[in-house]
């Protein structure tokens, strides 16, 4: 595309006031701690997925087709990466016996934290397309890597990892005293409280004392966030391989990741029905590190630029896969499943 879309004004006011108001009313509506059901994940999740198609027609109006199909086609390549990170989750529930509404808590700081990193992350991505051609290729290559790794996944059957002796748990072990029992919502409890606890409790101990102690939660919360960034390393170049429009890509990833928490308890439960959703998604990436390692040959006069492909042929082959993928779900369930189902 020859016109860039900047950074207009009135674009970046009303995605903003949209977010916080949608993200103000989620709290408000979920600031008892209760467990979600899944109608109410399901319904939350539709909630985020027509802000973002709102979003999309207001691009399209105000800014043009072009525009508002490249913001679509990374909104939806994002959320389909998002369903491999977010069964990740699942495994560091599970590891620290974290359940109910407490996952929701963690999932609403967790997912503050990514829209922070998202932003440095898509800075400096988009920055980089700046200095050479040949990023391009470094970033086909990355995606591509990242396909093969979820293709050489798919159908394992290695155990769920234990994400309680993760590094990154173990690291914060170090830096703060741990108190080894759920206090609540509570991330962190003074000195007070966990003496008083072991008073009450004889069973309990702590390794060495301090003014504070670092729960259960605060250590999924630091895993969580740490297996976020790293799913970053992945995802971004995929979306800006998408598009190099920094307003654009942004976009298009927080509306995708603000919907995650409620999109977790539903896939937490419909996991075992989307079988072949992950080859699906590494089947994407494929076409994405595809599609940029061709606009890089495009713009070093390689390939004759009649060749290049279109926003909305992009956004008809990222929807067209995904469909592939959950209708291969439901037609040919794994043969485990299908047993099952027969017995």
């Amino acid at each position: 595309m020859e016109q860039h879309l900047g950074f207009p004004l009135e674009t970046i006011a009303i995605f903003a006031a949209v977010v916080i108001f949608a993200v103000w009313l989620d709290l408000r509506l979920h600031r008892d701690s209760e467990d979600i059901s899944i109608p109410n994940a399901v319904a939350w999740s539709l909630f985020w997925i027509f802000l973002s198609i709102a979003f999309f027609f207001y691009l399209k109006v105000r800014h043009g087709d072009d525009f508002a199909d490249l913001f679509l086609a990374g909104y939806i390549l994002e959320k389909s990466l998002s369903v491999d990170n977010l069964m990740v989750f699942v495994a560091i529930f599970a590891s620290f016996g974290i359940k109910g509404a407490l996952q929701h808590r963690i999932l609403y700081f967790g997912i503050l934290g990514a829209v922070v990193f998202r932003m440095i992350f898509i800075a400096f991505g988009t920055s980089l397309f700046g200095l050479s051609v040949w990023i391009e290729f470094v970033f086909a290559a990355i995606v591509a890597w990242t396909g093969w790794k979820m293709l050489a996944g798919v159908g394992g059957d290695d155990e769920i990892e234990d994400y309680s002796d993760h590094w990154s748990v173990r690291l914060t072990q170090k830096l703060v005293p741990i108190f080894p029992r759920l206090h609540g919502h509570h991330f962190i409890v003074d000195h007070g409280h966990v003496q008083t606890m072991i008073q009450q409790d004889s069973s309990l101990s702590v390794a060495r004392e301090g003014a504070v102690y670092a729960t259960p939660m605060l250590l999924c919360l630091v895993c969580i966030e740490v297996s976020d960034v790293i799913f970053a390393f992945d995802s971004v170049p995929a979306v800006i391989a998408v598009t190099r429009e920094p307003l654009l890509v942004y976009s298009a990833v927080i509306f995708a990741i603000l919907g995650l928490r409620s999109l977790y308890f539903v896939l937490a439960a419909a996991q075992k029905y989307l079988v072949h959703l992950d080859k699906a998604v590494a089947a994407l990436l494929f076409f994405v590190a595809f599609k940029l390692a061709l606009q890089a040959a495009i713009h070093r006069g390689w390939v004759s630029a009649e060749w290049g492909i279109s926003a909305n042929v992009s956004l008809m082959i990222i929807l067209g896969t995904l469909a592939v993928g959950v209708i291969a779900s439901l037609l040919l369930p794994e043969k485990e499943d299908a047993d099952k189902a027969a017995s």
